[in-house]
């Protein structure tokens, strides 16, 4: 069967489908012999680069600093085509997904972070449906993201979707062993006496519940703040503005509330967009010293000023 040339068909043909498993590249050892389930070889000058599972690799003791989620675009593109790499290239590009392209007979291959896997299904998805249109002269209607306060029927929901977003760790980029803690800590919130429902809000997206956030009474001495998080996003829609408008929307209503003011732990490249500074900047110590300027709080319209002491979070926290 003669592999497809045409751009245009290709990209609005393909089907990105992702491999089980998490896949590695590894150096492999200088004169030993080729085992395990190696998936693809290239020889360098300086050596054999494998892609093989990441359980295989572990169990040969190799080691690795990337882990993929293998995509297969099931298109049987020509190897004589031009164009296909390119456009998936700077879809994802544009998406801040990085990619490492393999190039089979029948197709080729992808493989990106792992954490990225889903959001990078969803841009391959949206590609392949925009070239569709461009025969059809449709156009798909934007879905409208809801912000509205959680009822205790989406529990079920955004613990699941707090389990996926937190699957691969935020600190060290690796898949989490077992259930992420963000999960078992959000169990405990919704049982506190310092759960607040107004501040625990859901976005919903075509009736699915894509992302959540939470602030819970927090304390510095006898000032009542918000302590907020954990905050979660469904991976494939991560870096879709869906945590900018939870953030948002918490900090209207903190407003609105009369709250003093937000804490939080996080990125201060992030979080200093809402506003966020460093929690000493404003007298007010981190729970744990060694937090630094990743704690970090928001005065709120009626700050008070003056404030002294140490954050102290919902017992949620720290139960």
């Amino acid at each position: 069967m003669t592999g497809e040339k045409d751009l245009h068909t290709l990209l609005a043909t393909m089907h990105p489908v992702r491999r089980d498993g998490e896949f590695v590249y590894v150096l492999w050892p200088h004169g030993k012999a080729l085992t395990g389930g190696i998936m693809a070889a290239v020889r360098e000058a300086e050596g054999l680069t494998v892609v093989m599972p990441r359980a295989d690799a572990d169990d040969a003791g190799l080691p690795y600093d990337f882990v993929g989620a293998w995509i297969t675009l099931e298109v049987h593109s020509s190897l004589e085509a031009v164009g296909l790499t390119a456009a998936v290239g700077a879809a994802l590009t544009e998406a801040k997904i990085s990619c490492n392209v393999l190039a089979g007979f029948h197709h080729d291959h992808l493989l990106v972070p792992v954490a990225d896997a889903d959001r990078a299904l969803e841009v391959l998805h949206e590609l392949a449906l925009h070239e569709l249109d461009q025969d059809s002269g449709r156009e798909h209607p934007a879905p409208v993201l809801r912000l509205r306060t959680e009822q205790p029927e989406d529990r079920a929901a955004i613990l699941a979707l707090t389990a996926a977003a937190f699957a691969v760790s935020p600190v060290t980029g690796l898949p989490v062993d077992g259930e992420p803690e963000e999960v078992e800590l959000l169990r405990r919130i919704f049982d506190s006496a310092e759960y607040l429902p107004e501040f625990s809000i859901v976005a919903e997206l075509d009736g699915e519940i894509v992302g959540h956030v939470i602030s819970t009474r927090g304390w510095v001495g006898e000032l009542e703040l918000l302590g907020l998080g954990p905050i979660a996003v469904v991976p494939r829609l991560q870096r879709h503005s869906i945590g900018t408008a939870l953030m948002n929307e918490t900090v209207a209503r903190a407003n609105a509330a009369g709250e003093r003011g937000i804490a939080l732990l996080g990125s201060p490249d992030y979080y200093s967009r809402f506003g966020f500074v460093p929690s000493t900047s404003l007298g007010v110590a981190p729970p744990e010293p060694g937090w630094g300027a990743h704690f970090q709080l928001l005065p709120l319209a009626v700050w008070p000023g003056g404030v002294s002491g140490t954050f102290r979070y919902a017992h949620g926290f720290t139960d």
